[in-house]
């Protein structure tokens, strides 16, 4: 099962800070807790849906088709073993933002 974040108030999710290496986020702070990567699981490309317009202009706003980057990663709390307790979270890059997004918790 999963948690998608800030769906009800119609945000992308919960704006987190990233560290990124080359393979994708090696670590990130969730409020003051840091969390260390201990695997990559996936990456993909994605867009908002199509369907969600901006009414004031008629169409799609760009920032709802932009693509974004999203790792799924398994992390731990620094300063817990990975056997203790590891989760599950989705990770998006906004580019046009300059921002990263914590989106989805998997339990």
């Amino acid at each position: 099962m999963s948690r998608v974040l800030g769906e009800a108030v119609e945000r992308v999710g919960e704006e987190v800070r990233v560290e990124r290496g080359a393979l994708g986020p090696v670590e990130f702070w969730r409020g003051q807790s840091r969390y260390l990567v201990g695997e990559l699981l996936d990456s993909w490309v994605e867009t908002s849906p199509w369907w969600r317009r901006d009414p004031a202009s008629g169409g799609a706003s760009a920032d709802l088709v932009a693509p974004r980057e999203v790792w799924r990663v398994e992390a731990v709390r620094a300063g817990r073993s990975r056997t203790d307790f590891a989760g599950v979270f989705d990770l998006s890059w906004d580019a046009a933002g300059n921002r990263w997004w914590l989106v989805r918790v998997h339990d």
